[in-house]
């Protein structure tokens, strides 16, 4: 059975296939080695923050999947054959882990998703009604919000600098409705790229993932969260030890910018892009391809502004050097608009350095 790349929500309509992946040879990290007596005291002072995310929405019905173009009197008649009122409603579970006392919670967007009410339930079993502050499809990163009354547990993030492949993590989350459960393992690979999306840099673990995961913590031995449980590869729906999470530097920048509007607010260039050949990269004298070639220059856009042409290959943008087209995608999108950033590029054989002021990236129509 070809293997599928899953959400790893558990829901009646929550889940997406999209590519598979290989597998990394892993060396071992002794920094980082499973602690005396096990996980316990790791796993009783962070479960208290781990909660376990219940959604409800409305399903896609049959008319919502009628043409447009449909003539009105037929669409009627349809309706009141199959009226709204009977629709079943659409249930999931997810994961999440609260981030300050006052009630903010990471997820994954797709977790809440088309969601008309949020429910949370912590480990000791008290229930909330959540809010839904803002996600970002991107990342698959979204921020949530209970009312308290009093001071909530909470996690704090770790960084994704200096993890290494072989180091011990721990996953807690919310597997198929099984609240509280708690799996090990190691990191299998770091900056996977898994054509999701733009933002592809997961971290890959054998730690068993499954449905009802999603958006469930991934931490180190210290305790700290270094990224949300997003994704898994899976024959047949069940964990084979082969899962990703949003790294935890990237998951903190997405949740500061949710909470200051519930928006995202991201960097735009304004070229076409593609890789090098490696025709051009034998003739420029390099070892392989690397860089981003320009297609094509958006007319009035940031990089027709700065000087940009079609033909020249960015070598790094803001001090990051581009190897593949997901570098510079990446690199352009974490800058706030009206940022200056210096871009390097390769014309007719020389490099020059030109300054760019981004803009701002329109998001996509739904």
């Amino acid at each position: 059975m070809t293997p599928i790349l899953t959400k790893t929500t558990t829901a009646f309509a929550l889940t997406a296939a999209l590519l598979g992946t290989s597998a990394m040879t892993l060396t071992p990290s002794p920094a980082h080695a499973v602690p005396a007596g096990g996980y316990g005291d790791l796993v009783e002072a962070v479960s208290p923050a781990v909660v376990f995310i219940e959604v409800e929405g409305a399903a896609q019905t049959a008319q919502s999947q009628l043409p447009d173009n449909i003539p009105e009197e037929l669409r009627r008649r349809f309706e009141e054959m199959v009226p709204q009122d009977n629709q079943p409603r659409r249930g999931g579970l997810g994961s999440g882990f609260i981030i300050s006392e006052d009630g903010q919670i990471v997820t994954n967007a797709h977790v809440v998703a088309g969601a008309e009410t949020v429910s949370v339930k912590l480990a000791d079993g008290r229930k909330f009604d959540a809010t839904v502050v803002g996600a970002d499809p991107m990342t698959d990163i979204a921020l949530l919000k209970i009312e308290a009354d009093v001071d909530l547990p909470t996690v704090d993030f770790g960084t994704t600098d200096g993890l290494r492949v072989g180091d011990e993590v721990v996953a807690v989350g919310n597997p198929f409705g099984l609240g509280g459960t708690v799996t090990s393992g190691i990191i299998s690979a770091l900056s996977r790229n898994i054509n999701a999306g733009p933002f592809d840099d997961f971290i890959q673990t054998d730690a068993a993932i499954n449905r009802g995961n999603s958006g469930g913590p991934l931490f180190n031995n210290d305790g700290d969260v270094i990224g949300v449980n997003t994704a898994i590869i899976s024959p047949g729906g069940g964990s084979v030890g082969i899962g990703f999470a949003v790294p935890a530097d990237l998951v903190q920048t997405v949740v500061a910018d949710l909470a200051d509007d519930g928006k995202i607010a991201r960097g735009w260039l304004g070229v076409n892009i593609r890789p090098m050949t490696e025709e051009v990269a034998n003739v420029l004298g390099y070892d392989a391809p690397k860089g981003a070639v320009i297609e094509a220059v958006s007319k009035d856009s940031p990089a027709d502004d700065a000087g940009l042409r079609k033909g020249d290959i960015i070598l790094s943008f803001n001090g990051t050097k581009i190897e593949e087209l997901r570098d510079l995608t990446r690199a352009v999108a974490i800058l706030p608009p009206e940022t200056t950033a210096p871009v390097t590029v390769l014309r007719k054989g020389r490099e020059q350095v030109l300054d760019v002021t981004v803009g701002t990236l329109k998001p996509k129509a739904a």
